[in-house]
C-alpha cells in the first residue's frame, strides 16, 4: 500500500493502495503513511524525503465513507481523529528533514494536504492532472490543515476563493499561482528535481515556522505574516466584510462549510500554525457531523459515482457501443445532442427538413468548439476533427447502419409516429430507437414503432452541453438490450444517467412541475410575488418559481396542463391550467414572447409584471418567508415520494440525484427524497399534514410515509 525504499540517502515513500481504485487517506492507509515517514525520520543515513505515488493519480483525498462513519461516532472521537493526521502531516515540515512532493497526477483535497506539509511541490507536466481543495463541494471543509497554509502561501485573496468554490486547477495555473513550486516534463526529471532540491535544501522551516533555540526544534511562530497582508490588514478587513456578505448571498446561509472556512481562515491566521490546525478540526468536526454534510457526501459524491459507473444498468447485458447515432432534428436539443456526441467520439447523422436547418444545428457545434478553441481548451486541429463527426443531411438513408437513432422532434405525437416509422428501418440490426420527448409517455410512442422492445425514452436537459443529467425512461415493452444501450450511450458521452419507468411527465417532469405549479398557487393564495420569488432562492433553487415558469414557457405550462385536462389525468379547475391560460390569452406567453410573470425590457433587468397585483390580490396578511419556503420544498419532496412509492423512479439514488442535477432542488438537502430525512421523517409527515389542511391535499402524505414513521425502515 505504502512502498519505502532509500537509494543514495532520499527515502522515497510511495503510494499505491490496492484497497481502493485510487490512493485516498483512510484507517488504512495513514498508519502505513505514518510509519513510513517515521521510519525516514529515524533514520540517520536519510537526508530527505520524497512522497510521490506509483499509481496514476497522486492522492485522490480522504476516503468519504471513513468519514461517513466516524460522522455517527462522538464528537470529540472524531475530533481525535482530525488531529491524528493533522499531527501527521505537521511532522513532516518539523521533522528536520527536507521532504519534496512529487505530484505525478491528481491532487485533491487530503491528497494536496499532504503536498502543502512538504517543503517543496514539483508537478509532472500532465493534461490530465488536477490540484484543488475540493471538500466544500460536499459540504466539508480541508480538515487537515488546507485552510491554514494554503492562505499562508498564496495570501488571502489568491486562496480563499480556491478554497470557498472548491476549485480544481490544472498544473498550469497550479504553478502560476503558487500551488506547486516546479514542473517537470517526466518522471524522471520530476525525480531528479526533487533529489536536486533536497541536496541543496538540506534545513529547511516553512515561513511559518522558526527553530527554538534552546529545543533546536522547529515549531509555529506566534506572530504570522501572509502575502498581502493579514486579517488585521485593510486588504483583510475587504475580504472578510465584503466576503462574507457575498457568500450569504450565494448560499442563503444553508450550507455550513463556506462560512466554516471563512471563520477558520480569519481566527486561524491570528494565531500560530499549531493553535491554528486545532481550530480548523475543530470547525471540520462540526461541519462534517451535520446533516448538509452526510447529505451530500452520499449523495453528490459516492451516489454520484455510484450511478457513473452505471449502477442502474441491467447486470446480464453485454457491453455495447454505440459508433454512429442519428439525431433527428436540428433544433436545440438535436444540435446539444450532436454536440456531446461528436465530442465523444461518435459519428453523428443530423437531420432535417432541410439542409439549411440541419446546418444550423452543426453551426451550434461549430460555434462552442471556436469558443473551446479561443480559450486554449481544444486545439484548431481536435476541434475540426469533432466538427467532421457530424453529417448534415435531410435523406432517411444516410441514416443506414445507425447503432441509435434519438428523435429530437417537436413535442407531437403525430410528428414522433411520422419520424420513428421513417427512421426505424435504417438501424443496425442491433440498433435501438430513442425518444427525447420530457412528458408523453413512452409506451404509447412505442405503438408506431416495428420493435417496441427496441424502444426508449432518453430526455436530455437544457443546454445539453452544460446539463450533466440524462432521464432514461424504460417503456412497458422497453428489453433490458434496450437500457443496456441507452446506458452505454450516456455513459459514453459523459453524462449521468437516472433510470425511471414510463408515467405521464416521467420523474423530472412531474416533480419539477409541481415547483412552478407551488409558486402559482401561492400567487393565486394571494402571496406578494416578490416574497416567492425571494423564498424560492432563499430555499435553495436556483431561481424562484415564477421565474422559471417564464424561462419553461407559460404557453407550454398550458399546452401540458390541457392535455391532462383532455385526458381526465387533472380537473379543469386546476391552479397551474386556469393560470396559465389566463397568461396564454392575454400574450403573455413567458421569456419567448418578452412577457410572462416577468416584463423583460430591451434594456435593462427583467420585472415582475406589475399587472400582477391586478390579477391576484394581495392577502392583507402575508405568510412569513420560512412558510413559503416549506411549501415550495415539501411540495417537490412530497411528489418524489410519491413517485419513488408508485415505481416511478426505480432507486432513492436516481430520485435524489434526478432532482438535484435535473431540477436544481438544494444540493444541501441531498435530494429531494433524501429531503425527509433530511427534516426527519416524523417532522415531515406532521408538517405535510398541517400544509394539506391549511393549502390542499396535494400535501397529503401518503400511507407509506405514515408506515415509516411507526416503523422506520431503510429507504434503498
Amino acid at each position: 500500500m505504502i512502498h519505502y525504499t532509500v537509494d543514495k540517502g532520499v527515502a522515497v515513500i510511495a503510494w499505491e493502495m490496492t484497497s481502493s481504485p485510487m490512493n485516498v487517506l483512510n484507517d488504512e492507509s495513514i498508519p502505513q503513511f505514518e510509519a513510513a515517514l517515521n521510519r525516514a525520520y529515524t533514520d540517520e543515513a536519510v537526508t530527505g524525503i520524497i512522497i510521490t505515488s506509483n499509481k496514476p493519480e497522486f492522492v485522490a483525498g480522504a476516503d468519504l465513507k471513513m468519514i461517513l462513519r466516524n460522522s455517527d461516532k462522538d464528537p470529540a472521537e472524531m475530533l481525535k481523529v482530525s488531529t491524528e493526521l493533522n499531527r501527521v502531516f505537521r511532522s513532516i515540515e518539523t521533522s528536520g528533514k527536507p521532504t519534496v512532493a512529487a505530484i505525478n497526477g491528481t491532487a485533491l483535497g487530503g491528497g494536496y494536504e499532504i503536498c502543502l506539509a512538504c517543503h517543496y511541490r514539483i508537478a509532472l507536466n500532465n493534461p490530465k492532472t488536477l490540484i484543488g481543495l475540493v471538500e466544500v463541494t460536499i459540504g466539508l471543509l480541508p480538515g487537515a490543515g488546507g485552510t491554514q497554509r494554503l492562505p499562508r502561501m498564496l495570501g488571502l485573496q489568491a486562496a480563499l476563493p480556491l478554497i470557498l468554490e472548491g476549485r480544481k486547477v490544472d498544473v498550469s495555473e497550479a504553478a502560476q499561482i503558487g500551488m506547486v513550486d516546479a514542473v517537470a516534463d517526466s518522471p524522471e526529471a520530476m525525480m531528479a528535481m526533487a533529489r536536486a532540491w533536497i541536496a541543496a535544501n538540506p534545513n529547511p522551516v516553512k515561513p511559518w515556522d522558526q527553530i527554538d533555540k534552546k529545543t533546536g526544534k522547529i515549531v509555529g511562530k506566534d506572530n504570522v505574516k501572509v502575502p498581502g497582508g493579514n486579517v488585521q490588514s485593510p486588504v483583510g478587513v475587504q475580504t472578510f466584510s465584503a466576503g462574507t456578505a457575498m457568500l450569504m448571498d450565494k448560499t442563503k446561509g444553508n450550507y455550513p462549510a463556506p462560512l466554516a472556512i471563512m471563520a477558520c481562515v480569519y481566527e486561524g491566521l491570528q494565531v500560530n500554525i499549531d493553535r491554528a490546525l486545532l481550530i480548523e478540526a475543530r470547525y471540520f468536526v462540526k461541519v462534517a457531523t451535520s446533516n448538509v454534510a452526510r447529505g451530500m457526501i452520499q449523495t453528490m459524491f459516492l451516489g454520484l459515482n455510484e450511478a457513473n459507473k452505471g449502477a442502474s444498468r441491467p447486470k446480464d447485458q453485454p457491453k455495447t457501443d454505440v459508433k454512429k447515432l442519428g439525431v433527428l432534428g436540428a433544433g436545440m436539443m438535436g444540435a446539444g445532442i450532436a454536440y456531446v456526441s461528436a465530442q465523444a467520439g461518435i459519428d453523428v447523422v443530423l437531420k432535417d427538413v432541410s439542409i439549411d436547418a440541419a446546418e444550423r444545428g452543426k453551426e451550434y457545434t461549430r460555434s462552442l468548439l471556436q469558443k473551446a478553441s479561443e480559450r486554449g481548451k481544444m486545439d484548431a486541429v481536435a476541434a475540426d476533427f469533432t466538427l467532421n463527426r457530424i453529417r448534415t443531411t435531410t435523406a432517411a438513408a444516410d441514416l443506414q447502419g445507425c447503432d441509435l437513432i434519438i428523435e429530437a422532434v417537436f413535442e407531437n405525437r403525430d410528428l414522433k409516429a411520422q419520424v420513428t416509422q421513417e427512421a426505424e428501418p435504417m438501424l443496425a440490426e442491433t440498433g435501438v430507437l430513442a425518444s427525447n420527448t420530457s412528458t408523453l409517455p413512452i409506451s404509447g410512442l412505442a405503438t408506431a414503432s416495428a420493435h417496441p422492445d427496441n424502444f426508449i425514452g432518453i430526455h436530455f436537459f437544457s443546454p445539453v452541453d452544460k446539463m450533466m443529467l440524462v432521464e432514461i425512461i424504460v417503456g412497458k415493452q422497453t428489453s433490458d438490450y434496450a437500457l443496456a444501450v441507452a446506458m452505454d450511450y450516456v455513459r459514453k458521452i459523459r453524462k449521468t444517467p437516472i433510470v425511471v419507468n414510463d408515467s405521464r411527465g416521467f420523474y423530472t417532469s412531474r416533480c419539477f412541475g409541481t415547483y412552478s405549479a407551488e409558486g402559482m398557487e401561492l400567487l393565486r393564495d394571494g402571496t406578494n410575488p416578490i416574497l416567492i420569488e425571494n423564498a424560492g432562492k432563499d430555499a435553495g433553487m436556483p431561481v424562484g418559481p415564477l421565474a422559471i415558469t417564464d424561462e419553461v414557457s407559460l404557453e407550454l405550462v398550458y399546452k401540458i396542463a390541457g392535455q391532462g385536462v383532455r385526458d381526465g389525468a387533472i380537473s379543469d379547475d386546476d391552479t397551474s391550467y386556469q393560470v396559465a391560460k389566463q397568461f396564454v390569452d392575454a400574450g403573455r406567453l413567458g421569456r419567448k414572447a418578452k412577457a410572462g410573470f416577468y416584463d423583460y425590457p430591451e434594456n435593462g433587468p427583467k420585472q415582475l409584471w406589475p399587472g400582477l397585483s391586478e390579477l391576484f390580490v394581495r392577502a392583507a396578511n402575508q405568510p412569513t418567508v420560512e412558510e413559503v419556503k416549506t411549501r415550495l420544498l415539501y411540495r417537490q419532496a412530497i411528489e418524489a415520494a410519491r413517485c419513488f412509492e408508485e415505481g416511478v423512479v426505480r432507486t432513492k439514488l436516481d430520485a435524489d440525484l434526478g432532482s438535484i442535477l435535473g431540477w436544481g432542488f438544494p444540493a444541501y438537502t441531498g435530494g429531494a427524497l433524501s429531503f425527509i430525512d433530511f427534516v426527519g421523517p416524523d417532522t415531515f409527515v406532521r408538517t405535510c399534514d398541517r400544509l394539506a389542511d391549511q393549502y390542499g391535499e396535494r400535501f397529503r402524505p401518503t400511507e407509506a410515509l405514515r408506515r415509516r414513521v411507526a416503523e422506520p425502515v431503510a429507504v434503498v
